[in-house]
């Protein structure tokens, strides 16, 4: 479990939902993927309004349906809505589109032309009208939280960020950041959209451990102190896969070799988007 700034506690491994309702003929499946990771304790479900134009949370609610009381729902506001007036509009619209009355966790999905301290503000509103219980930011990088705290963005419960074992720039300023403020991140895209699952050295180490490729991706996540991670899954069967990562323990000897095959950058990097 991962706790937030506000004493809420999640599950560090949830669900993603990026590309997900793009597809008609695997709507039923990622329901049931879904609906699986729930039954399986994966309750934090992220999306956005960005996915799909709003397709993913339409899908995010018929999946969640009657068990809304068991999920922790996420969901990311385009920088253009994160102004006073037009932030509790695109809320409003997913809300409709989630089938809820709230949202747990509420989003700046990336950095805008909106002062920073006009979308916490607006975040804050939206707060104490219980539209949502908490919110944070995605893709923000160090310089962008310390401007967001400046601007009065105290109450900031995590930064989603692409964080993975071939984007550990953020090990630099970000995550110490991060963490001496007590934020936890939130790792999107923790297989690198799949990529991961193709190398070789990843590979050969997953088969002496009993694991796949994107477990021990997954693992190596979970093993950072304050890191919840994301994945996505359209099937039940890759979803079990991705909850079984949660039983995988590295060791130290494990984590060496993973530093090794994937050493982070000799030098700090811009956040890295995708």
């Amino acid at each position: 479990m991962i706790t937030f700034p506000d004493g809420t506690q999640v599950p560090a491994l949830g669900q993603g939902t990026w590309m997900m309702a793009e597809q008609p003929g695997r709507r039923a499946d990622e329901i049931a993927a879904l609906r699986e990771g729930i039954e399986l304790g994966m309750t934090l479900i992220d999306t956005a309004e960005m996915y799909g134009e709003g397709a993913a949370e339409v899908l995010v609610g018929e999946a969640v349906g009657a068990v809304r009381d068991r999920v922790f729902l996420v969901s990311k506001a385009y920088p253009h809505n994160a102004s006073r007036q037009r932030l509790p509009q695109a809320c409003e619209a997913s809300l409709r589109r989630l089938g809820t009355d709230r949202i747990d966790l509420y989003l700046l999905h990336w950095r805008g032309s909106v002062p920073l301290a006009e979308t916490a503000e607006a975040m804050e509103r939206l707060r104490a009208a219980g539209k949502i219980a908490r919110w944070g930011v995605s893709n923000l990088d160090t310089d962008d939280m310390e401007a967001l705290v400046a601007a009065g963005g105290v109450a900031c419960q995590t930064d989603q960020i692409l964080f993975n074992l071939t984007r550990r720039g953020p090990e630099h300023a970000l995550l110490p950041w991060l963490s001496a403020h007590r934020i936890p991140v939130m790792a999107y895209s923790p297989v690198e959209q799949g990529r991961l699952i193709a190398h070789r050295g990843l590979a050969a180490m997953a088969e002496t451990l009993g694991a796949t490729p994107a477990q021990v991706a997954l693992a190596w996540l979970l093993a950072q102190d304050g890191v919840i991670a994301i994945p996505k899954a359209g099937s039940i069967a890759h979803v079990r896969e991705n909850r079984a990562a949660a039983d995988i323990r590295l060791t130290d000897d494990d984590m060496r070799r993973l530093d090794a095959m994937f050493p982070r950058p000799r030098t700090p990097l811009p956040l890295e988007m995708l």
